[in-house]
């Protein structure tokens, strides 16, 4: 028996492909649940609310074997903080936690809990949770500092360190980070759901032991080769070559020039490279980006232009190489700034990476997104709270549909934070939160819109702004019109795309998100659709 890769059952290790099959929804089944525990366990809003966190099952040689459906831009990154585990010759009972962004992390507000599972007293693989916590120290509430220039000034740096010793709690490394936050009780909550989370997976995966016996180990093998096997096959469809693309990033936070980055994708067989050569060395600001973030980014275009139907693991990233010159902007050197890179310069890798595409598989490749995660981040320096979001805007135009209205785009899939639950948590008051009009690129097929948020704080704070696409606009595709860019304003007046301003009780921030672009000639645009982009107010008259 053989499936759609043409594999045969004699080439998996004799599994067949109902028990595969059965053996792989089980595992992502555990993955899933993984994150389930994290976020109705985690105190904190943004793992609660926006659940800002993913979670994924290893094997014991550092292989991702099954994920949740969270985030890109954590997921891609995780097999690196895997890897540094590894070398730290884990054993049963083990929970290491990471966040340096040099040894497997992606920014330190990105905290990474790695924990043996070791149901009968041997290392079979591993849980992975992590989860972007709302402040891990820095000079500033949030751990986001806008002119960071180096990585001290970010938070508190953690390399693979065990915070639980073959079961037990390593108390010193808990105090070192309560030392080092505004927040430590919720810095404590959230770390005990991420325990939880892993803790629930070695349950599980226990289970499924005394279930399958030996088969589930061999299904770790299967499934990764099934993956493999089904990425190769799509990308042996499509046109080998070289295809390139530029993009740039409006300022590092230091200075405001044009920071570019450029990609090369090249398509041989069942092979896809990129090459990042022609992008700027590594920037005095903060948007430079760990390695692993850029590959978490191609990884993303893999599976998007792909069957998003394919298991997502290790087995989809062996067909994909991404490389960029060392010092550069997507693989700096320490001791760099690099909060921005994993939520923006990833956006843009993300970008450049479709643009190349796109005369590759036109079919396939929308017009540009908001491509900014509109990160927001308000917190008070005494440590009473620290509110971040991310938020949503405009998806590109695609060749056969309209664009999304206020969405997230790209390397981030995270919900936003409700009204209610921000007045409750927080010093804060919603004014307003809408679409805006007009946002969207003109087109056969028109750009999703926008968002507008405006807040009030209401009591002395600073306000943190790190985004982009403030200048240069998502771009339209195939005659397609340009989506509309951002804007930040503090107390209704302009700000910065990255800046830090401590703002007094009463002063308003708003956010207005860029616009997706259109697809395809505006003329084309069948005119009951234009007819119903007025009356539901997407365009103003």
């Amino acid at each position: 028996m053989s499936d759609e890769s043409g594999t045969t059952d004699d080439e998996r290790g004799g599994m067949d492909p109902v028990t595969l099959e059965i053996l792989r929804n089980q595992l992502e089944s555990v993955a899933t649940e993984m994150g389930h525990v994290l976020i109705r366990g985690a105190y904190s809003p943004n793992i609660k609310e926006r659940q800002d966190c993913s979670t994924a099952l290893f094997d014991a040689s550092g292989r991702m074997v099954a994920q949740a459906e969270h985030i890109p831009v954590h997921l891609g990154a995780m097999p690196d903080a895997v890897e540094t585990v590894l070398e730290k010759d884990p054993k049963p009972g083990d929970v290491f936690v990471v966040n340096d962004p040099f040894a497997g992390g992606t920014h330190l507000p990105d905290v990474t809990l790695v924990s043996t599972i070791a149901p009968e007293g041997e290392v079979l693989g591993f849980a992975v949770s992590r989860a972007h916590h709302a402040d891990v120290g820095g000079s500033a509430p949030g751990s986001m500092p806008p002119g960071a220039r180096e990585i001290y000034e970010e938070g508190l740096r953690l390399p693979a360190v065990r915070l639980v010793d073959g079961g037990e709690p390593n108390e010193a490394v808990h105090e070192l980070i309560r030392a080092n936050v505004r927040t430590p009780d919720e810095r404590d909550a959230d770390l005990r759901a991420q325990r939880a989370a892993n803790a629930r997976a070695e349950e599980r995966v226990g289970e499924l032991l005394d279930e399958h016996g030996s088969t589930l180990l061999v299904a770790f093998d299967a499934v990764i080769d099934y993956s493999r096997e089904r990425v190769e096959t799509a990308l042996s469809a499509l046109p080998d070559g070289t295809y390139r693309a530029r993009d740039v990033l409006e300022g590092d936070g230091v200075t405001d020039g044009d920071v570019p980055i450029e990609a090369a994708v090249t398509i041989d067989g069942a092979s896809l490279a990129v090459d990042f050569a022609g992008t700027a060395d590594q920037v005095a600001g903060n948007l430079n980006a760990p390695l692993s973030v850029a590959k978490s980014a191609v990884y993303f275009v893999v599976r998007a232009i792909t069957d998003p139907e394919i298991p997502p693991n290790h087995g989809c990233y062996e067909p994909v190489s991404v490389s960029a010159p060392e010092g550069s902007l997507l693989d700096p050197n320490p001791p760099a700034a690099v909060v921005g890179g994993n939520v923006e310069t990833s956006q843009r890798v993300t970008d450049v990476t479709l643009v190349a595409l796109a005369p590759a598989i036109p079919d396939a490749i929308p017009a540009g997104g908001q491509g900014t995660m509109n990160n927001l981040i308000i917190g008070d320096r005494s440590g009473e709270f620290t509110y971040y979001e991310t938020i949503g805007g405009g998806f590109g135009a695609r060749p056969g549909k309209d664009g999304m209205d206020g969405v997230q785009v790209g390397m981030t899939n995270t919900l936003n934070t409700p009204a209610e639950a921000m007045e409750l948590e927080y010093p804060l008051r919603v004014e307003r939160y809408a679409l805006r009009p007009s946002s969207g690129g003109d087109g056969r097929y028109r750009g999703g819109l926008g968002l507008e948020r405006t807040v009030t704080v209401e009591t002395d704070a600073t306000v943190s702004l790190l985004t982009e696409r403030r200048r240069t606009a998502p771009a339209g595709l195939d005659g397609g019109g340009n989506g509309a860019v951002g804007e930040n304003l503090v107390d209704g007046e302009p700000v910065p795309a990255k800046v830090s301003v401590d703002v007094s009780a009463g002063s308003t921030v708003s956010i207005r998100t860029p616009g997706g672009g259109g697809h395809g000639d505006p003329e084309a645009r069948d005119p009951k659709a234009r007819e119903r982009d007025r009356r539901d107010g997407k365009v103003e008259e």
